[in-house]
């Protein structure tokens, strides 16, 4: 039995590895020349690294960088408005990781054997007989997985009359900051804006920032130090040591809810089914999901029945994370001044619990 993955990030290296150790041929086409990602940080939580014990790469993963659950989420003043009970998350839920997004991609590369891999191999259309039309060639498989981002060629060729994704009205920045002190895992609100700080276990900083922008805007760290100059410390700092060429800048998008993830041989999986926006974190967690979840199906139920379970059981969770971090990031991006104060006020008088159970069902997740 034969695999193709259109995609080679993080969903798509995860399917390939999964596939590959149930004894299946695997092809994995990426567009870029080479496997690697360019991304800043990642914390990877506890259902993410739980899908990661199913292939045996958990722990490589843990002992590379164990992080604490996030502290809570504090005012651009500096006053706490949130602060969670990080030993509680811990002895509920497991533990959290930080890490590069290209430590990640490396360990799944090393899952998958070097001559699966296929480096600068742009995907142009995908049929749902399982024929893959690409730079190289033609390939056809007896499954095909489209793993290929927000912007997929899978989704388009198969869907082609599905809306698209639609931008939510914010941009985000990513950087790394060099090694400096910081109070664990924090995110600060403005006003229809956001910065958040997680330290990695080098030292370094991964920040991330948000903010109301129109589609298509760009800005870069001098722009940024100026709009965060009078936040909380260390905001300004990390701000100031980071290196312009650092800085990464992406539009925020979230896919629309689709009415399937599965049309004949063809599956799809991560940002391509379900692209949400970052405010739970739980983006790269549920493509580790997906990719482990739909090579179960298929190889144990075969691949018909198998996609008619993959779908049936990740198109309801995974659309519930997207709703739920829709909402959960609402509220940072208030810019009426009465809205603002409200949340400002109201947000310190909710018990420490409420973010372990607003997140339960995500954290809580098992093959």
């Amino acid at each position: 039995m034969k695999a193709i993955i259109v995609g080679g990030g993080i969903g798509g290296l995860t399917a390939a590895a999964a596939f590959h150790q149930r004894g299946w041929q695997v092809e994995v086409f990426e567009r870029a020349p080479e496997f690697t990602e360019v991304g800043a940080g990642l914390a990877v939580q506890p259902n993410g690294l739980r899908a990661l014990d199913t292939l045996g790469l958990g722990d490589h993963l843990r002992a590379r960088g164990p992080a604490d659950p996030p502290a809570g989420i504090r005012h651009k003043s500096g006053r706490w408005l949130i602060r969670n009970d990080i030993d509680d998350l811990k002895r509920r839920f497991g533990q959290w990781v930080t890490v590069h997004r290209a430590d990640l991609v490396d360990l799944l590369r090393a899952a998958v054997p070097a001559e699966a891999l296929r480096p600068g191999t742009g995907v142009h259309h995908v049929r749902s007989d399982g024929t893959v039309t690409h730079s190289g060639g033609t390939s056809t498989g007896d499954l095909v997985v489209g793993a290929d981002g927000v912007h997929s060629v899978t989704r388009r060729s198969i869907w082609p009359r599905v809306p698209g994704p639609r931008y939510v009205g914010y941009t985000t920045w990513r950087l790394i900051a060099p090694p400096q002190p910081v109070e664990g895992g924090v995110e600060t609100w403005g006003s229809g804006d956001r910065f958040g700080h997680v330290p990695m276990p080098d030292g370094r900083v991964y920040c991330y920032m948000m903010a109301n922008a129109p589609i298509g805007s760009r800005s870069g760290l001098d722009e940024l130090r100026e709009r965060f100059a009078r936040w909380h410390g260390p905001i300004p700092a990390l701000l100031n040591s980071a290196r312009k060429d650092a800085v990464l800048q992406h539009d925020t998008y979230e896919l629309p809810r689709l009415r399937t993830y599965v049309s004949g041989k063809v599956a799809i999986l991560g940002d391509a089914a379900h692209a949400m926006t970052p405010n739970l974190g739980q983006g790269a967690c549920q493509a580790l999901e997906d990719a482990v979840t739909l090579a179960a199906a298929v190889d144990t139920l075969g691949v018909g029945a198998g996609l008619e379970a993959y779908d049936r059981v990740r198109r309801p969770r995974t659309q519930m994370i997207v709703r739920r971090s829709r909402q959960a990031g609402a509220a940072a991006h208030w810019t009426s001044a009465a809205l603002t104060g409200l949340r400002d006020a109201a947000l310190p008088l909710l018990p420490n619990s409420v973010f372990g159970r607003s997140l339960t069902p995500a954290y809580t997740w098992t093959i």
